[in-house]
């Protein structure tokens, strides 16, 4: 396994002379200036690519080379869209980059309703609170319909936390839900993302399924013709939100978009957070069952609770067993190298200090590798 770390480039508060004493040997970074669907033009990705070697690091894994929403939405005329995007993956192959991590989640990345909860020794982690989201959905979008989508514990509470929050609690709850967007050109307020809802009015779990099928036949083959791997990211969390569906949520997902085109160049990034997330995957399972398919491995741990919230737990807690997941992926290397980073962190020491992206501190994500990196050698990878 390689141990990688995510760099968000020159503007990363973390420089890469920092991630080079961390141990990881390679980076995990996309050119997120380049607004979605534009082409990333050889010269940019060659110019990222010199910063990173010549800090003696390799560039492993492009994240993310984003879908456009709307061939999500499956819009009509895509051909531009498509065309771009091979023309991306050509641009990157020249340039020795040919592993790709994208997902296709409709409008959100990953979703969280607390960005510093307090945990129990000290320091903050990445939450989702399911009272808060219903909340968000219920009162502030006026998404009478959700109150299906949570249980009757967690719409009941919805109601008091709404009652009780000030104008600046809501608007924090709103900017923490748009912050698992990273580099993305589209920030939405109340009226905006009601506006962005409304193109996926009529957009149901099959019809989405289709749209992510066209993607696939456009993309895969060029990926073929290039040595390429497209990985793609579960859903986070892996649940649908908004009322929008998710279709790579569980192990029967994975399984479609896998037979959707058989070929080994449509592949997984395994999220253990993510699939985690859901107390019904079994994610050491999953990565043993598709291990031939996965070109790329976030590690993280979560900790899930009774109402569907859950909270970032440290890497060797929470419920899955990282351990049997780190087993099952070095199992099913059979000769190559599986590019892995941890996965988000705590908040820990002076990171609350370092201004550093949402989710990805420094010193948390250095404890997360060096503990994934003893169970690694433990195991003999």
């Amino acid at each position: 396994m390689i141990e990688t770390w995510r760099w968000y480039g020159p503007l990363d508060p973390i420089t890469l002379p920092q991630i080079v004493q961390t141990g990881a040997a390679g980076i995990v970074t996309a050119l997120h200036d380049i607004p979605y669907g534009a082409v990333w033009s050889r010269e940019a990705i060659a110019e990222r690519h010199e910063m990173i070697r010549d800090a003696g690091l390799t560039w492993e894994v492009v994240e993310s080379l984003p879908v456009h929403e709307a061939i999500k939405r499956g819009d009509s005329d895509l051909d531009m869209l498509f065309a771009n995007y091979r023309q991306s993956m050509a641009n990157l192959a020249a340039e020795g980059i040919t592993t790709i991590c994208y997902n296709f989640m409709p409008l959100l990345d990953w979703t969280r309703t607390d960005l510093h909860a307090p945990v129990a020794n000290g320091g903050t982690c990445l939450r989702f609170e399911a009272a808060k989201m219903a909340a968000f959905e219920i009162y502030m979008l006026g998404r009478d319909a959700a109150r299906e989508d949570y249980s009757a514990q967690a719409v009941e509470q919805a109601g008091v936390w709404f009652q009780a929050a000030h104008e600046d609690d809501r608007a924090a709850l709103l900017n923490s839900i748009m912050s698992g967007l990273p580099g993305a050109f589209d920030r939405y307020d109340i009226a905006g993302l009601k506006t962005a809802l409304k193109g996926y009015d009529g957009i149901g779990r099959a019809a989405l399924r289709e749209n992510y099928k066209r993607f696939l036949d456009e993309i895969i083959p060029t990926a073929q013709e290039l040595g390429m791997k497209m990985c793609v990211h579960p859903d986070d969390p892996p649940r649908d939100i908004l009322g929008l569906p998710r279709i790579v949520s569980t192990a029967e997902d994975i399984a479609w978009i896998m037979a959707a085109v058989d070929a080994p160049e449509n592949g997984l990034t395994l999220c253990s957070g993510s699939l985690g997330a859901n107390p019904s995957n079994d994610v050491p399972a999953i990565a043993a069952r598709f291990a031939e398919r996965i070109h790329f491995a976030h590690l993280r741990n979560t900790r899930s609770e009774a109402d569907g919230s859950f909270e970032e737990a440290e890497h060797l807690e929470g419920d899955t067993d990282m351990v049997a997941v780190v087993r099952a992926l070095l199992a099913g290397e059979n000769g190559r190298d599986i590019p892995f980073r941890p996965d988000h962190g705590h908040e820990i020491l002076m990171d609350a200090d370092l201004g550093t992206v949402v989710g990805y501190p420094l010193i948390g994500r250095l404890r997360g590798l060096a503990e994934l990196r003893g169970v690694a050698r433990a195991l003999g990878g």
